[in-house]
């Protein structure tokens, strides 16, 4: 769990933090929720910025950013306080905070768990805890299945159609299937990292270039370490990459497809 914020470090980013909990939630919705449209804020976006000694710089730009990591949530703690663009908390609606999107942000986050998906808007700064990519507020948590484990791994897509329409619309920008491999998964973390330098050098010897990547997945209290490869351009490269990994005797990969 993360430590409370110093007061100065609140009035000026927002309140971010992971609180698991069963808090009632007023209105849960279905597996899928869009928040409302985008509004003109341009609070929030100061840049680079420093939380803890660490310093944070906001991206100029949200098109086509797709990232795989850990989400986590907030909840009553900050239920109330401002926002970094000056909006105020509320756990009861489907929100979420960034370290470095920009505010405000629409993102399409994806559980790779359980395959639940939440549309949403990035309007506070966080998570400053670990190497966790994105907090979500408890109703969108809620929404994706993970509240009560606290964590879980994510994709986390910008939904280009409404952060840039006129791009989205000049390039004729789709937002298509992602294509993954899952090499294992492991309850201790040096296994997965053995793993992944392991595939790493495999795959820059074949002068391939595919992202590799550790995902924390918490459930009934056991931690699993799960090394992913990708994405991937298609299912062509994928088959390709995997009979690479199995040459080597790695294992077989488990295809794995994000929407």
């Amino acid at each position: 769990m993360r430590n409370f914020l110093v007061i100065t470090v609140i009035l000026a980013l927002g309140a971010c933090a992971a609180i698991p909990g069963q808090d009632p939630v007023k209105n849960s919705g279905g597996t899928t929720s869009t928040a409302p449209a985008i509004a003109p804020y341009t609070a929030g976006n100061k840049t680079p910025y420093e939380v803890f000694g660490e310093v944070y710089e906001v991206m100029p730009d949200s098109f086509g950013y797709l990232e795989i990591g850990v989400a986590s949530w907030y909840g009553k703690k900050f239920h109330g306080r401002l926002t970094s663009n000056g909006e105020v908390y509320d756990m009861y609606q489907v929100s979420a905070a960034h370290k470095s999107l920009p505010i405000p942000s629409m993102v399409k986050v994806t559980n790779l768990d359980n395959g639940k998906h939440v549309i949403l808007r990035v309007n506070d700064r966080g998570p400053f805890h670990d190497n966790r990519l994105i907090d979500l507020s408890y109703a969108a948590a809620k929404q994706l299945g993970y509240s009560d484990q606290g964590i879980a791994p994510v994709v986390v897509e910008a939904v280009d159609e409404l952060n840039h329409p006129e791009r989205y619309a000049a390039l004729h920008k789709v937002h298509g299937t992602q294509y993954y491999l899952q090499l294992g998964a492991f309850s201790e973390i040096r296994w997965a990292n053995q793993l992944k330098d392991q595939v790493s050098e495999i795959i820059r010897s074949e002068g391939r270039e595919v992202g590799l990547k550790i995902l924390q997945s918490e459930r009934n209290e056991i931690v699993l370490h799960k090394v992913w490869l990708g994405p991937m351009a298609d299912e062509t490269q994928r088959q390709q990459i995997a009979a690479i990994v199995e040459a080597a005797n790695l294992g077989k990969p488990i295809n794995v497809e994000v929407e």
